[in-house]
């Protein structure tokens, strides 16, 4: 596989730094946004992107501008999303071919989803870890907009993900009817770990995400495609 350095122009904003990783023979292309308190090369990231590329799928990340420049307070919701667009707008000029999607972990698929419920054109979201609410303060007011997302989403989710109570998040997923789906992940916590009472490793979750997220978008494609 490919993994290639880049700049990203981001309107308004300026280059943040990018990554992009290429399978041989890819069948999609997802952008994949980082969460609130890691960059695009955390190590969690670093290992779904070479799983997803095990897949056939290839990865456009990029640092959201606070990251760039070092910062670890996020950019106001518009600054994300504008970064979250030009990446997608970006991976669709270099692969025009493939299937587009986007996403991320946590906060980055929650920016995703934000700017998808405004126009922006992928097949549809995968989020790796939607955070539902703040840890210890359950609601769902941060789903809202899926409301507006009319295209497919995929949300995996850890069982003990503490910014997701599942008994909250399933009914949000559920008024999305046909357009959500929700996978979740057995002794997962908000970051996918696993204690070693689970009987699989952290790797091994990450390859599991990889091979569910990849399948979900081969049908979502393939249901693009049908006549």
């Amino acid at each position: 596989m490919i993994e290639e350095a880049g700049r990203l122009p981001v309107p308004e904003v300026g280059d943040v730094a990018c990554l992009t990783m290429v399978p041989p023979d890819p069948s999609a292309v997802l952008v994949l946004a980082h969460g609130a308190g890691a960059g695009m090369t955390h190590p969690f990231m670093q290992a779904l992107a070479a799983a997803l590329a095990k897949q056939a799928v290839a990865t456009v990340r990029f640092q959201f501008p606070y990251t760039d420049l070092g910062g670890r307070r996020p950019d106001p919701p518009p600054v994300l999303m504008a970064a979250v667009e030009a990446a997608v707008a970006d991976a669709g000029r270099r692969f025009p071919r493939l299937s587009l999607f986007a996403g991320g972990k946590s906060m980055g698929g929650r920016m995703a989803s934000q700017a998808a419920s405004r126009g922006m054109q992928v097949q549809g979201l995968v989020c790796f870890g939607f955070p539902l609410h703040p840890a210890g303060r359950p609601g769902t007011s941060r789903a809202a907009h899926l409301q507006r997302v009319a295209i497919p989403m995929l949300f995996l989710q850890g069982e003990r993900d503490r910014l997701a109570d599942l008994a909250l998040l399933r009914p949000v997923i559920h008024e999305l009817g046909a357009l959500g789906t929700l996978e979740v992940i057995a002794d997962g916590d908000h970051g996918f770990h696993v204690p070693k009472r689970s009987g699989q490793t952290d790797a091994e979750v990450i390859e599991r995400l990889a091979e569910r997220a990849a399948g979900w978008m081969a049908r979502v494609a393939a249901a693009n495609r049908a006549p």
